[in-house]
């Protein structure tokens, strides 16, 4: 095994990414499902709003200032999510122990194999639209691609979120007893 020796980066971002002064936003499951529930509802929302603002020719800039706010909430799922996964996607590769390093493996596969199928779903619906109506998949593919292209950046994201495992008891015991020994 080669040691690569950590930059001023890696050890910053390694810092912020097992800081757990937010952990309550993500303790549980249930917790870190509507946190990607709600990135992946915000995503969708923005998606939605920049295609309406590109298809919607002579439209006033309300979906841009709209996008503009919902943005900070999405970053804010995004740096739940990325908590939770302790920064799995986030650190570089030389930074993961093995078990990290595994765990982001099966995350990138399990996000490619969805991915491939949305992909393959979005074409489906393209050439089902083109059967009915011969200008649908020039007037929808640019966002359709767009879209499918959010989703396959994204998708790692999600997929960690929701697979990310609790932290062990012994955690909550030692957080448990400090207040109590600082009294």
């Amino acid at each position: 095994m080669t040691t690569t020796r950590l930059t001023r980066y890696d050890r910053s971002m390694l810092r912020l990414m097992n800081d757990r002064r937010g952990r309550a936003w993500y303790a549980t499951a249930a917790r870190r499902r509507l946190a990607v529930a709600a990135h992946i509802t915000l995503t969708v929302a923005i998606g939605g709003l920049m295609t309406h603002f590109f298809l919607a020719e002579g439209e006033p800039l309300w979906p841009v200032a709209a996008m503009a706010v919902l943005l900070l909430p999405w970053m804010v799922a995004t740096g739940v999510i990325n908590g939770a996964t302790r920064g799995l996607l986030e650190l570089r590769e030389h930074v993961l122990d093995e078990r990290q390093s595994a765990e982001r493996s099966r995350v990138l596969a399990r996000a490619h194999r969805m991915t491939t199928l949305l992909l393959a779903a979005a074409a489906v619906t393209l050439l089902a639209a083109g059967l009915s109506d011969g200008d649908a998949p020039k007037a929808y593919a640019a966002p359709l691609l767009i879209a499918a292209l959010v989703v396959h950046w994204l998708m790692p994201l999600w997929v960690a979120g929701l697979h990310a495992q609790d932290e062990p008891a012994e955690d909550d015991v030692l957080e448990a007893e400090a207040p109590a020994s600082a009294v």
